[in-house]
Protein backbone atom coordinates (compact mmCIF):
# COMPACT_ATOMS: atom_id res chain seq x y z
CA UNK A 1 0.00 0.00 0.00
CA UNK A 2 1.32 3.40 -0.59
CA UNK A 3 0.41 6.46 1.03
CA UNK A 4 1.05 9.70 -0.30
CA UNK A 5 0.27 13.22 1.43
CA UNK A 6 1.01 16.43 0.29
CA UNK A 7 2.82 18.93 2.61
CA UNK A 8 4.29 22.27 1.55
CA UNK A 9 7.90 22.90 1.83
CA UNK A 10 7.81 24.09 5.32
CA UNK A 11 6.16 21.49 6.27
CA UNK A 12 8.33 18.63 4.58
CA UNK A 13 11.31 20.67 6.01
CA UNK A 14 9.91 20.58 9.48
CA UNK A 15 9.02 16.95 9.12
CA UNK A 16 12.49 16.13 8.04
CA UNK A 17 14.07 17.72 10.21
CA UNK A 18 12.22 15.95 12.54
CA UNK A 19 13.11 13.14 11.10
CA UNK A 20 16.86 13.69 11.12
CA UNK A 21 16.89 14.18 14.92
CA UNK A 22 15.08 10.92 15.33
CA UNK A 23 17.56 9.37 13.33
CA UNK A 24 20.35 10.91 15.73
CA UNK A 25 18.90 9.64 18.69
CA UNK A 26 18.37 6.09 17.60
CA UNK A 27 21.99 5.93 16.40
CA UNK A 28 23.07 7.07 19.79
CA UNK A 29 20.73 4.20 21.49
CA UNK A 30 22.09 1.30 18.76
CA UNK A 31 25.52 2.69 20.61
CA UNK A 32 24.37 1.93 23.45
CA UNK A 33 22.58 -1.14 23.47
CA UNK A 34 24.12 -4.82 24.10
CA UNK A 35 21.31 -6.27 23.19
CA UNK A 36 21.34 -8.19 19.63
CA UNK A 37 17.82 -8.50 18.81
CA UNK A 38 17.08 -4.91 20.39
CA UNK A 39 20.17 -3.22 18.09
CA UNK A 40 18.63 -5.10 15.20
CA UNK A 41 15.38 -3.81 15.70
CA UNK A 42 16.68 -0.49 16.04
CA UNK A 43 19.01 -0.40 12.58
CA UNK A 44 15.86 -1.62 10.89
CA UNK A 45 13.80 1.23 11.62
CA UNK A 46 17.40 3.46 11.02
CA UNK A 47 17.11 1.95 7.49
CA UNK A 48 13.10 3.18 7.29
CA UNK A 49 13.86 6.70 8.31
CA UNK A 50 16.52 6.87 6.20
CA UNK A 51 14.40 6.10 3.00
CA UNK A 52 11.58 8.09 4.48
CA UNK A 53 14.20 11.25 4.49
CA UNK A 54 15.38 10.15 1.01
CA UNK A 55 12.02 10.80 -0.43
CA UNK A 56 11.40 13.67 1.23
Amino acid sequence: MLLQIELTEDERDTFKQMLQEELSELRAEIADTDRKNYRDMLKAKEVLLNRIISSL
